[in-house]
């Protein structure tokens, strides 16, 4: 693959680390320990914690004193079908209304159907039992936590508007009252230690540091493969959910930077083997952008990684697309084959060269297929309107 302009240096640069790291010039400690335990087939035990302390797990007992500070707790959670998916279910909380949170549920169908429910709700109480600050809530979602780093639950009990990929695509808003009745209950069990933007590639790092990308990603952030299993109800059907997730943990203040779009894509498959990474586009300055991600081979640390080739989104479409990636890692150049199952979208200032430049958005599930083995997982992919065509 030919990488060119701002792409290339990007890649460049992380090749310049991988260097490094061969000649055993190791700037950053947890890259050691990720090629040093991390060879398939191994015996090394998973530390689910990744190194991080169970304070990172634990919610705010109290208002933060900062209005800017912000924390969140989010979950794409997944089936072994195609039939239905959780491209995102969230609680976000801001300092400078504390008495409600904003909740996101996104439920989509592979016919097109979506079912969702969005806005304020009163915030739950955060002390469980034992006096911790163990959950997150608000109106009918919340997220508890049950064991750091290990076991989360969530539930949902509420109404839900439904709607379609086609009325989202073309900027249509549901009408009237939500009237779908919708209730969750799933428990997310980690599987894989968790991923700290920034923690595995020095340029990474710098870039989130330095440069507005940081600013975008709204403070220290990780996320978390998880394994999924629980019930879905949309009115009188239910769906078995026995699959996975991928679980977001942010505390800190986000502010906006330039928007240029972004490709998020993560799979734990059967074998306990999986991946994720995170990748901006090239900037217009030339500077390197925030590209990392990661390998897992079932048994210890994460391996360091980035994008070659990612799966912009430059057309919206609901499913069958393809949108695999190439990574490359130490161990040289990995492609995992992807198909788009079910989706949904925001479009918040049209499409087309006429259109803003405001965020187009697509939150999915995707079938991943590596080295033969397949499992579905998570993908979240957005650019600017007036970049993607209609």
């Amino acid at each position: 693959m030919a990488e060119k302009g701002p792409l290339r240096r990007a890649v460049v640069a992380c090749r310049l680390t991988l260097g490094h790291i061969r000649g055993r010039i190791l700037p950053h400690a947890r890259v050691r320990s990720a090629f040093r335990s991390g060879t398939r087939g191994g015996t090394v035990a998973i530390d689910l914690t990744g190194g991080l302390g169970d304070d990172r797990e634990y919610v705010f007992a109290t208002q933060p004193e900062n209005p800017e500070m912000r924390e969140s707790v989010n979950a794409w959670i997944w089936g072994n079908t195609d039939e239905v998916g959780m491209p995102r279910i969230g609680v976000e909380a801001v300092a400078d209304h504390w008495d409600t949170h904003d909740i996101q549920v996104n439920i989509a169908c592979a016919d097109g159907r979506v079912f969702t429910l969005t806005g304020p709700g009163d915030t739950h109480e955060p002390l469980g039992g034992d006096g911790k600050p163990r959950t997150l809530g608000a109106g009918p979602l919340s997220f508890e936590l049950v064991e750091p780093f290990r076991h989360w639950r969530m539930r949902l009990d509420g109404l839900a508007h439904a709607w379609t990929n086609d009325d989202q695509i073309a900027s249509r808003r549901p009408e009237g009252d939500p009237t779908v009745p919708v209730s969750i209950e799933v428990d997310i069990r980690a599987a894989v230690p968790p991923w700290e933007n920034g923690d595995l590639l020095p340029e990474a790092k710098r870039v989130l540091e330095e440069q507005d990308e940081g600013a975008l990603m709204g403070g220290p952030r990780f996320e978390q493969l998880s394994r999924a299993r629980g019930t879905l109800r949309i009115g009188d059907t239910e769906h078995p959910i026995d699959g996975g997730a991928l679980r977001v943990r942010r505390q800190g203040i986000r502010r906006l930077g330039t928007f240029r779009g972004h490709a998020w894509q993560s799979a734990l498959f059967p074998s306990g083997r999986g991946f994720g990474y995170i990748v901006y586009p090239p900037r217009d300055d030339g500077l390197p952008t925030y590209n990392e991600g990661y390998l897992f081979d079932g048994d210890g640390e994460l391996i360091p990684a980035w994008v070659v080739d990612a799966p912009w989104l430059r057309r919206l479409r609901h499913r069958g697309e393809d949108v695999s990636v190439v990574m490359e890692s130490a161990r040289g150049t990995t492609t995992i084959r992807a198909e788009s199952l079910v989706s949904c979208f925001s479009v918040m200032g049209g499409i087309g060269p006429a259109a803003q430049a405001a965020p187009v958005l697509q939150q999915a599930i995707v079938r991943y297929t590596l080295d033969g083995e397949t499992a579905n997982g998570m993908m979240e992919r957005s650019i600017p309107g007036n970049q993607l065509g209609a």
